[in-house]
């Protein structure tokens, strides 16, 4: 590397020389073309997709909008905003639309982050909190997780003169767990009301626990809460990255202000308000993941191995030990899983809830695997 640029590198924001990239899911096609194998008998559990596929009215409003590619999507999303106002009794000045909640997460850390102040998160959280948090230049304040889930105690302490964020996901990707209303609210007790709390629910639509905290109803109660949505889970929308967040006007006006310009497209656009509306499709996803869940839960327990309990769709398994021939193992035979060793978890793998076929596959590998030693 030449000293110019050496220098140059050296300039960049101190935090980012430091991050780690997010590790997405193995694509197939990638698995596919290292393995030599048939893509179509590839079956992918590593990125909590939705294993239905599209709905028939996303489809249908898609195709609608394809002889307008030649135009620049509507940047303020009146459509989709009116639609989520009507359905989760808001108010189109308290949303912001993203490029799926990830670009979301990331405004709140452009807005409200800066060299010399922190931003409070658990161990095992989503891996972008570090990311977005390093990228601007602040400082990590990690809580160390209590039974793999958040301390919420212990994070309400961490809070120091510096702490400008805290990001709580409930329920937790990679572990699944989740914390309940009133563990909730004895939180947010305890915070200063100038710091922001980002309640990440991305995976909300799975949870039927009655005790589960809808950040959303109770969004009146706290002005610096921001609740943050998905399109790509429940919904199925991975591939056409919507999120969204919903907050105090006040707060949504500052995410929007360095929102870039039309960062959602004109087919996530009308495919979200269609998903949206369809609720047909919504209580199916929700009814296959049930299934799928008890489905993989009970060959897990008939084979002796733990699990940590999970909430969202997807489960994370422990093999008692480091687990990269493990995953390798699964790969070989054209299952792929989500290591998350990156999150400081190698004995464990990420399985997803795909089809009952796909949850079928990925059992019969693993019970034809020897685990011991």
């Amino acid at each position: 590397m030449s000293s110019g640029l050496t220098k140059l590198i050296n300039n960049a924001v101190p935090g980012v020389a430091k991050l780690h990239p997010y590790l997405p899911g193995k694509p197939v096609d990638e698995l596919a073309r290292e393995l030599g194998l048939d893509p179509k008998d590839i079956v992918k559990l590593a990125s909590n997709e939705n294993p239905l596929g599209p709905s028939k009215a996303v489809l249908t409003a898609i195709e609608a909008e394809l002889s307008e590619l030649t135009r620049y999507p509507d940047g303020n999303g009146f459509e989709l905003k009116s639609a989520l106002s009507e359905h989760f009794a808001l108010t189109a000045e308290q949303i912001t639309l993203g490029n799926g909640s990830n670009d979301v997460l990331d405004l709140i850390a452009r807005t409200f982050l800066q060299s010399g102040t922190n931003a409070v998160f658990s161990q095992y959280a989503f891996a972008v909190y570090p990311i977005s948090t390093q990228a601007v230049g602040a400082d990590l304040n990690i809580v160390p997780a209590r039974d793999y889930a958040h301390n919420l105690d212990a994070m309400a302490a961490a809070i120091n003169a510096q702490t400008r964020v805290v990001f709580l996901a409930n329920p937790n990707n990679p572990t699944g767990t989740m914390f309940d209303v009133a563990e909730f609210k004895s939180f947010m007790s305890k915070v200063p009301e100038d710091v922001v709390v980002v309640l990440d629910e991305a995976y909300s639509e799975y949870v039927s626990d009655e005790n589960y905290p809808d950040g959303i109803e109770l969004l009146p109660l706290y002005p610096n809460l921001i609740v943050t949505r998905t399109f790509s889970k429940a919904y199925g929308l991975a591939s056409l990255r919507v999120g969204w967040a919903a907050s105090a006007p006040e707060i949504a006006d500052l995410l929007n202000r360095v929102r870039q310009p039309f960062n959602v497209d004109s087919l996530a656009l009308a495919a979200a308000k269609a998903a949206l509306q369809d609720e047909e499709y919504l209580a199916a996803s929700k009814e296959l993941n049930s299934k799928g869940m008890a489905q993989i839960i009970q060959a897990l327990e008939a084979r002796g191995l733990g699990y940590i309990p999970s909430k969202g769709n997807f489960i994370t398994v422990d093999f008692a030990r480091e687990t990269s021939e493990i995953n390798q193992s699964f790969l070989k035979q054209g299952v792929i899983l989500r290591p998350v060793a990156n999150y400081g978890m190698p004995n464990h793998l990420r399985v997803s809830i795909g089809t009952q076929e796909e949850n079928q596959r990925f059992i019969d590998v693993l019970n034809e695997m020897e685990l011991d030693g």
